[in-house]
């Protein structure tokens, strides 16, 4: 008969290693994290160091260079890893972003607002994902640093405000449609400012403005949220220009007002549907005043321009048929009074001497 086996005696090394070995406690495994900050560097390390031995001695070199900051550490060879990986995502990032660009602009379902913002939120996933990824395979776990990146998203909370509300802006300005590339607008700004110009671009924090003179104006998204805005090309892009013209007392004003009309008509931006048209404004100072409406399809090309030509033919036709443009008129009252009097006796005096 067999004596009884000790479960104990025959227990394996293995065994006998888990049983005795206490599991670690949470100090240790806090400690262990927060010596290894980045555990994408050290899972490198082991995998260059594995399959080259003197890659393997510099990067010990590098690691061995570290700044001890209470219980974390920060190598070298750390920073290095963390370089690599942010160039490494930005550019990733960034070529997906313009593939993404030029994917969309292919897509002729799509109308440029729409592309537009198709390719905003596009890029604002990407760079979403790749922050993630980053984040991953630098091995950083976010529940260590909850405070510290409570605390930081908080500061760029109120420092980005500002970024965030132009972003938001520019976005309900491309859903709603209200503004978008190629639109002619004018906006007056708090200071009372006038601007006009075109829309070249709707960017993430302002928009771009380009003038006539071509300086371009880069104006936050919220401005024009909170400003008001003509937009000259939103439901349509005729716009009407006015003319204003005086002509003589003494003249002929059917005549001086198809004159008119044929002006208008001889600059060729000036549009034939809907026609020219002159308007009798007032009864002026010096003279009768008309005002000359005319319409034209490319406000984006400037109004200065079609009101100058406008005039120069106008003076010309004005010329040739004989319509007079006046000179201001004022008729002076003289109060009589003692020294007017005698002022004048000494000038007809003076005359008389002259002559004699």
């Amino acid at each position: 008969m067999s004596a009884p086996v000790d479960p104990a005696a025959t227990a394996s090394p293995a065994t006998e290693a888990a049983v005795s070995t206490p599991p670690p406690t949470p100090t240790e495994t806090v400690t262990q994290f927060v010596d290894q900050p980045v555990a994408g560097a050290e899972g490198l390390r082991d995998v260059v160091a594995s399959r080259s031995g003197a890659v393997g001695d510099v990067i010990d070199t590098l690691d061995s260079l570290a700044l001890q900051v209470g219980t974390a550490r920060v190598s070298i060879w750390d920073m290095v890893v963390i370089v690599l990986v942010l160039v490494l995502v930005i550019t990733v990032a960034w070529a997906a972003s313009r593939f993404s660009s030029r994917v969309l602009a292919r897509a002729t379902r799509l109308d440029m607002t729409q592309r537009l913002l198709t390719e905003k939120m596009v890029s604002l996933v990407i760079w979403a994902v790749a922050i993630l990824i980053g984040i991953d395979v630098l091995g950083i776990d976010l529940t260590a640093l909850a405070v510290f990146s409570g605390a930081f998203g908080l500061a760029i909370g109120f420092g980005l405000q500002k970024t965030f509300g132009n972003l938001i802006a520019g976005i309900i300005l491309l859903m709603d449609k209200s503004i978008k590339p190629g639109d002619v607008i004018a906006i007056t700004d708090q200071g009372g400012q006038y601007t006009f110009g075109q829309i070249r671009r709707i960017g993430i924090r302002a928009v771009s403005l380009t003038t006539r003179d071509q300086k371009e104006y880069l104006i936050p998204n919220e401005n024009l949220m909170i400003n008001q805005v003509e937009n000259w090309s939103y439901s349509s892009k005729n716009v009407r220009i006015q003319v204003p013209v005086g002509i003589s007392y003494t003249c002929d004003i059917v005549k001086a007002e198809e004159l008119m009309l044929e002006a208008a008509r001889k600059v060729k931006r000036v549009l034939d549907a809907p026609p020219p048209t002159a308007w009798l404004d007032s009864y002026g100072d010096s003279s009768v005043n008309f005002i000359i409406h005319c319409w034209i399809t490319d406000p984006e090309e400037g109004t200065g321009n079609v009101r100058s030509a406008v005039l120069k033919n106008l003076w010309h036709l004005f010329h040739e048929h004989g319509i007079e443009i006046p000179f201001p008129q004022r008729d002076i009252n003289l109060r009589q009074n003692k020294a007017l009097q005698e002022l004048i006796k000494a000038m007809q005096g003076g005359a008389a001497a002259e002559k004699t």
